[in-house]
């Protein structure tokens, strides 16, 4: 009876410390799943952003010592066509940009006017309006209608549909220009919200005295942000050496080399997690090892070899990491897609840049998870399973 007791004692204790240990795989594979979820979510929020108001790639007359490309160029370009043809690329857009100064209501706010034409792609700012809606292209002449962002409605006391005036300098004199304003965007980036305006491309090219086939340049927008690198070298293949190309990662360095920082964050966490997922798988190892050294001791007896006996306990563990590994990812994409429908988690605009939690799963991406984390798992059991060869069956039999 006593040896009964103190048999279901360890089958109590060994129950316990699996549970804990599945439980902990569980967590830290949840974890894993929401950290890289996030990650990603917000570095494809904020890259969708800043590619919303540059495009992927900038085609203008190679021109160093002029960022805003005053120096125009003709819109009919032979490699428009060639470039356009290429799978990766979603359209191609002319742009040209003024600065000016808008004055209202006691307050002066400089501007940066983007200038769009008919085949600008509005599905940016048409996501981001809060107030209104974009302008038309038409041939009868420029629209003077303009969008602008929140915040800059907010400095100056504007409304929708207020006319408002907007000053240029062109060869050290002032030109002004009446707009009405159409449309009102916010995305959250304070440093374009603060000055970016768009208005009817023919409006810029007057003001810098251009034909109306001349542009500052092309903007290239990419189905895929993956496609960059490649895009950028087929690009320079097709256009001549007086042009040049400026992909938005090297327009915005800082940002594109903040938002790789957090991979570093995420490399990290998946590091600690798989570390405590292991300790704890190896710890419950030791545990049924320790439990069972009769059974082993027996086992060996009868001719059994240390390498079955311990693929044994590894399948018995490998099948603990399973479950833990199911539960996990069933907590952390439940949690994720609640998030992702739903909001729950807000944030602060003005600090993050979106107004709450993003999250992005990329199916690859969590199978790569699982699949290192139970690889990861299971060499570290490989050590504990070692005690097997040091279990002398004599000395268990003896003292059974």
């Amino acid at each position: 009876m006593i040896s009964g007791r103190k048999s279901n004692r360890k089958s109590q204790s060994s129950s316990t410390i699996v549970k804990i240990a599945v439980t902990g795989i569980a967590i830290g594979m949840a974890v894993m799943i929401l950290s890289v979820g996030i990650v990603h979510g917000f570095q494809n929020e904020v890259r969708q952003k800043v590619i919303g108001f540059g495009s992927h790639l900038q085609i203008s007359l190679y021109n160093p010592q002029n960022a805003l490309g005053a120096k125009p160029m003709d819109a009919e370009q032979p490699f428009f066509e060639k470039i356009l043809a290429e799978p990766a690329v979603k359209s191609i857009q002319a742009y040209a940009y003024k600065s000016g100064i808008i004055t209202a209501n006691g307050n002066i706010q400089g501007v940066m006017n983007k200038g769009v034409s008919d085949d600008f792609d509005w599905n940016f700012f048409e996501s981001n309006m809060v107030e209104g809606k974009a302008f038309s292209i038409s041939e009868s002449g420029p629209n003077d209608s303009i969008v602008i962002s929140k915040s800059i409605q907010n400095k100056l006391d504007l409304n929708l549909g207020e006319k408002i005036t907007v000053s240029f300098f062109q060869d050290e004199k002032e030109r002004k220009r009446r707009f009405i304003i159409g449309g009102i965007y916010e995305s959250g980036m304070e440093q374009f919200d603060g000055s970016i305006l768009l208005c009817d491309i023919r409006h810029i090219q007057k003001l810098n005295g251009w034909e109306e086939s001349q542009i500052a340049g092309y903007e290239v927008l990419l189905h895929s942000f993956e496609n960059l690198d490649q895009l950028d070298k087929i690009v320079q293949e097709h256009i001549s050496y007086e042009f040049n190309t400026l992909a938005i990662t090297d327009h915005f360095m800082e940002i594109f080399g903040w938002l790789e920082l957090q991979d570093i964050n995420v490399v990290i966490i998946l590091t600690l997690m798989i570390l405590v997922s292991g300790i704890n798988m190896i710890s419950a190892l030791l545990v049924m090892i320790l439990e069972r050294t009769n059974m082993i001791g027996l086992l060996k007896a009868m001719g059994a070899q240390n390498r079955s006996i311990g693929r044994i306990f590894l399948i018995n563990a490998l099948y603990l990491i399973i479950i833990g590994v199911i539960i996990g990812n069933g907590i952390g994409l439940g949690l994720g897609w609640l998030q992702s429908h739903f909001e729950l988690i807000k944030l602060d605009q003005a600090n993050y840049y979106v107004d709450h939690v993003p999250v992005l799963f990329e199916a690859s991406t969590i199978l790569y998870i699982n699949l290192g984390s139970i690889i990861a798992c299971l060499i570290m059991l490989l050590i504990p399973s070692l005690i097997v060869s040091r279990i002398d069956p004599v000395k268990t039999i003896r003292f059974n």
